[in-house]
């Protein structure tokens, strides 16, 4: 018998009466195994996903009959992971082992290759594992390739097939909609298939967001039981498909939508699928989200392991209406604040159709000399005097039809021939299909980059999906591959803009948070996760957000009020209090401040530097969840267990007062920690003051808590325990 190690997390599966075994392949993390098996037939089948097994006992688990990928065509009648018609017409595909390659990349990554081939026709799959062993994360996807002598056409294409066995199942979804995003629903899966998808193109996430968990026997729960969490590392439309069958039995099958979307392969030709990201856990959602926030870090997200920058944007303030003199003004408010940035948002730029509104001048990324007579290097300098850095807002895939680039290139967007087209937000999707838009939207950010110097930041927005879904550049016979393609132009793109730029400091923005994924992040150092800066929605679309995607990343701002998107009334505090809690940004203009707000302002960026490293770097911790209390409560808390902060709100006024006990938790039990409450309004008594200064064990803390009350309507407080 053959042994193969690798790095990754699996389930146990029932015993199979009289299994045997001729191949045997292991994946593991330092926490969990994921074991294959080839069974008589030579098909291999996914035998084992749980907690880590030692290397002689992965040799004793059973076979099973999960083929690792489920084919259309033969014995297999519900949904598959892979269909495939060949070039005779016939629907069927058969995949037996081939052979397993396995290479160690580091001291950390392992990358299994284990590849599958037609039982008849030159057709095989090579599936892949990558595996990150200390964070505990797999990564997966499927290259297929073609070797026959005339086209094979994939009608459905998965880059991952997991097969699981228990009592019951609970899925948790992320859906949502424009400035209302990540929201959490869990249900039970009952036998049948249960589809969470999107069909959007251009962007992965809106109504729908690529990212699950999947409890097992009982609803998931923070800290303790079995969850796997997933998601799928691209921008564009994907689906998960939750498959029970008849026998209980549950394969989740994940990947790109392939709706509208099959894909041809000519000889010698592969597609390459994105890769699933997961984990399992038998501790919870928190170590499911801390595992994924360890990896974000290191490998997800841009220049993850570096602090990111504070900033102060103009766009609440004055949308399109905007001069040097006006400019100059915040530029002097964000210094005088302390902020690292200050950002210039849409509208600087349109000479024939200037960018006065959302419906005009998007493409034409000239300046608008009109409302900047000296250009943005002007700008640029106004910042460096006041030792501040200057962003930009740009939106190069997209075009405005009252535009000059339209008017020269109206083959250049993505549309329906022969009808009429469909505009949204006044605008349409440029295709990246096309090498030469490729080139363009290149041009976009290195013209903009090129002529100013020390620009340091870029928003990158893309404020619309794709509807009347066609390419001008690709033939009639190629028309389905547009999902596809659009995504490899976009990552070209990407690819060419960090290695010219890698320094620049580039935020995903896409409608708000449109383009939550880690197929773009490796490009992108943070995202915006909604246009709605509403602190009380603020904590539920935050707390979606986390369960995937770390603090350092999600940038949260300190909006005007009442605000602009739900015309909600929130006190300043509680504003701080919610943007502080992950990458703190700012759209209140201080000039619309009175001067003790301006003062409080200060305190709290103050004290949000002084712990900000804790907020982007520190292992998260979600004590109490608004899907089940009034009132919330998050922390964060460093590796090394020295220093936490603590985050509690109340969603609604507590007639009777709200007492809940805060469970901290990621300390060290034996450490002694001083309470020091931060943000706090100054001269005014607080619901603290009894525990201000006092010093616990970390024990105490963790098992006896902090306890303060709490009743007024956006009630909030925010402390640190520092070790002594």
């Amino acid at each position: 018998m053959k042994f193969f190690s690798v790095l990754m997390t699996m389930l146990s599966f029932p015993l199979l009466a009289n299994a045997t075994s001729q191949e045997t392949i292991v994946i593991q993390t330092d926490n969990t195994s994921l074991v294959y098996k080839v069974n008589d037939k030579n098909k291999l089948c996914q035998s084992y996903l749980g907690n880590r097994l030692r290397e002689k006992d992965c040799e004793l688990v059973p076979v099973s009959n999960d083929e690792i990928l489920l084919t259309f065509g033969t014995g297999y009648v519900h949904q598959p992971a892979l269909r495939a018609v060949h070039g005779d017409g016939n629907t069927s595909t058969e995949l037996v082992f081939d052979r397993v390659e396995q290479r160690r990349l580091n001291d950390n990554q392992v990358q299994t290759d284990i590849f599958l081939k037609d039982t008849y026709f030159a057709f095989g799959a090579k599936v892949s594992f990558k595996t990150y062993e200390k964070e505990d994360i797999i990564e997966q996807w499927v290259e297929y390739t073609s070797n026959e002598k005339k086209p094979v056409v994939l009608y459905d294409y998965a880059s991952s097939c997991i097969s699981l066995y228990a009592r019951n199942y609970y899925m948790t979804q992320f859906w949502g909609n424009w400035a209302n995003e990540m929201h959490m629903t869990e249900s039970a899966l009952t036998r049948g298939v249960k589809t969470v998808e999107s069909r959007l193109g251009v962007r992965s996430n809106e109504y729908g967001h690529a990212c699950f968990y999947l409890s097992l026997d009982k609803p998931a729960a923070e800290e303790c039981g079995k969850v796997i969490g997933a998601t799928l590392a691209w921008p564009g439309s994907f689906a998960f498909h939750f498959s029970v069958d008849n026998q209980d039995k549950l394969r989740i099958i994940s990947g790109i939508n392939s709706y509208a979307g099959q894909y041809t392969l000519k000889k010698g030709e592969t597609l390459t699928t994105p890769p699933l990201l997961y984990t399992y856990s038998n501790q919870g959602k928190g170590t499911v989200s801390r595992r994924f926030h360890r990896w974000a870090r290191q490998y997800g997200v841009y220049n993850g392991t570096k602090p990111h920058m504070t900033l102060m944007n103009n766009w609440e303030a004055t949308y399109f209406d905007f001069n040097n003199e006006i400019l100059t003004g915040i530029i002097d408010d964000a210094a005088d604040m302390g902020f690292d940035l200050f950002l210039l948002d849409d509208g600087w730029f349109g000479k024939k159709h200037p960018r006065n509104s959302d419906n005009a001048g998007l493409g034409d990324w000239t300046i608008n000399r009109e409302k900047l007579p000296d250009g943005l290097g002007y700008l640029v300098k106004e910042c460096q005097k006041r030792n501040i850095k200057f962003g930009i807002w740009l939106e190069p895939e997209m075009v405005n039809p009252k535009s000059e680039l339209y008017e020269k290139h109206p083959d250049w967007v993505i549309t329906q021939p022969n009808r009429p087209l469909d505009l949204s937000r006044n605008q349409l999707v440029l295709d990246l299909c096309n090498p030469e838009v490729q080139d363009f939207v290149f041009s976009v950010v290195d013209k903009t980059m090129s002529e100013t110097e020390d620009i340091s930041y870029i928003k990158w927005d893309c404020n619309r999906f794709m509807t009347n879904a066609a390419s001008g550049y690709l033939p009639a016979d190629k028309q389905s591959h547009l999902w596809i393609e659009y995504v490899r132009g976009l990552y070209s793109v990407l690819k060419r803009v960090r290695e010219k730029y890698p320094d620049v400091t580039i935020m995903a923005c896409s409608g708000g948070g449109g383009r939550i994924d880690y197929g773009t992040l490796p490009y992108f150092d943070e995202f915006w996760i909604s246009d709605n800066t509403d602190a009380l929605d603020r904590i539920k679309i935050q707390w979606g957000a986390s369960q995937f995607f770390p603090a350092i990343c999600m940038a949260s701002h300190v909006s005007v009020c009442p605000n602009h998107i739900t015309g909600r009334t929130v006190p300043l505090k509680f504003r701080f209090d919610v943007a502080t809690s992950a990458k703190l940004g700012m759209d209140l203009q201080p000039r619309q401040m009175t001067d003790d707000e301006k003062a409080y302002c200060r305190l709290a960026m103050s004290d949000y530097n002084r712990v900000k490293d804790v907020v982007q770097f520190g292992d998260m911790y979600r004590l109490l969840s608004p899907y089940e209390s009034n009132r919330v409560s998050l922390m964060y808390a460093l590796e090394d267990k020295s220093h936490a902060v603590v985050y509690s709100y109340l969603m609604a006024k507590a007639l009777n007062g709200d007492h809940q006990v805060l469970y901290l938790k990621g300390l060290d039990p034996d450490k002694q920690y001083r309470l020091h409450e931060l943000n706090k309004i100054p001269n005014r008594w607080s619901r603290f003051d009894s525990l201000e200064g006092k010093v616990f064990s970390g024990d105490f803390l963790m098992n006896h808590g902090v306890a303060f009350y709490m009743s007024d309507e956006y009630e909030s407080l925010v402390f640190e325990a520092v070790a002594l």
